[in-house]
């Protein structure tokens, strides 16, 4: 069966459902967890879900099905992936910036844990000593992203321990006899070089022998999907070797095995989603020509936020002529998904398709202006499901007291 969904499929969505609609086809998740799992089999690795760019508990169930672990970046997101059925082992629970309180839970839940302030590892120090494993978030202070709003490596960044702080780590370790069972590291989102990899690997060399007790490196995610036709994503096979040869010059520098761990998000879940909306309005002005579609930024942000590329396709009249358009939305605040783009004719009332729109999609969406988010739909082995119901006027109500 196809990884994509086609234009028919799309139209006829959206006409049961209505619009906007996020849809998503859970055999493209398969099709993209299959690639990590054929590039890393030859080292012992292990792929957590960053779930935190799309945490639908359908999406989530669907990805335990497969056989992947699932990364979390929140306790509450602990609990989804908890009641979505995986067992605690297969939990990751990466903290940033948190009260330790969340911490406690998480060990209290028994997952994964990862930790990355002084602050929060000399807490945890004190109160499990030996008792808990726990791994270590460092900052590398390497560049790498599309975007500086999705680098989290570099100097300045907020996450992980500053790599010049080791000193420090190491003394709350030996004060507390702290179990540290892997080291981490997520240098940004968007990453096509696969070196950018390979200099954590590096860092992983060189500090693995102040951690006796280490069992895994995680390199974090990030890995980049093409967004536009013809475009090129990380080169995951090519990853997988240089993963696999850094796996085996540990093994033989320290003699004992370590695993690789990774934590795809958008590499995951972009392709497999769908947000079509129905055309509002054309406005000509000037020379440009708009085309305000029932959604905005308040349903997809990253046009707005990261400067994002989606590619946007009428299929409502694929065949049309080709003309230019600047693709807005519906609320009071500039939300410009995409400027002098080129469509099929596009006419009040055709549908828009917009691309890679699985990740950080509906999750970052929000009721800006009182509007519903949208319905959220799954297609699995060409079956089609209600995933999320569209909101409603008594959602928007639900958590307001009326005082007055």
């Amino acid at each position: 069966m196809s990884s994509s969904l086609t234009a028919e499929q799309l139209r006829s969505i959206a006409v049961e459902y209505g619009t906007p609609v996020y849809i998503y086809h859970a055999n493209k998740i398969t099709e993209q967890y299959e690639k990590l799992k054929k590039a890393f089999a030859p080292s012992s690795s292990r792929v957590f879900y960053a779930c935190k760019a799309l945490t639908n508990i359908n999406i989530l169930r669907h990805v335990r099905s497969i056989g992947c672990d699932v990364d979390c970046s929140s306790v509450n997101e602990v609990h989804m992936t908890l009641k979505a059925g995986f067992e605690p082992q297969r939990v990751l629970y990466t903290s940033n910036g948190i009260a330790f309180s969340e911490i406690e839970e998480a060990v209290a839940l028994g997952v994964n844990v990862n930790i990355d302030s002084l602050s929060n590892l000399e807490k945890f120090g004190a109160k499990y000593g030996h008792s808990y494993p726990v791994g270590i978030r460092l900052r590398p202070n390497i560049m790498a992203g599309g975007h500086l709003k999705i680098s989290t490596g570099h100097a300045q960044s907020k996450f992980g321990i500053p790599i010049e702080q080791i000193d420090e780590i190491l003394a709350l370790v030996s004060r507390y006899n702290i179990f540290i069972n892997g080291l981490h590291v997520h240098t940004g989102s968007e990453i096509k070089d696969v070196e950018v990899f390979m200099k954590v690997a590096d860092i992983f060399f060189e500090l693995a022998a102040h951690f006796p007790e280490l069992q895994f490196l995680d390199m974090g995610g990030g890995f980049k999907v093409p967004y536009k036709e013809n475009e090129e994503g990380t080169d995951i096979g090519l990853l997988g070797e240089k993963v696999t040869a850094f796996i085996g010059r540990m093994r033989s520098a320290y003699n004992r095995d370590f695993q690789a761990w990774f934590e795809p998000g958008k590499f995951l879940v972009s392709e497999c989603g769908y947000l079509v909306t129905q055309v509002n309005v054309l406005k000509q002005s000037a020379g440009t020509l708009f085309a305000g579609v029932n959604s905005g930024f308040n349903h997809l942000i990253r046009p707005m936020f990261y400067e994002a590329y989606h590619r946007i396709e009428n299929i409502s009249n694929p065949a049309g002529e080709k003309k230019h358009y600047t693709v807005t939305g519906n609320i009071c605040e500039t939300d410009t998904f995409a400027w002098d783009r080129e469509l099929s004719e596009v006419r009040e009332g055709d549908l828009l398709a917009f691309y890679n729109a699985g990740a950080y999609g509906y999750e970052m969406a929000s009721n800006y202006n009182a509007r519903y988010r949208p319905a959220q739909v799954l297609v699995k082995d060409g079956r089609t499901y209600l995933a999320g119901r569209r909101d409603t006027m008594e959602d928007l109500l639900r958590n307001q007291v009326e005082v007055l």
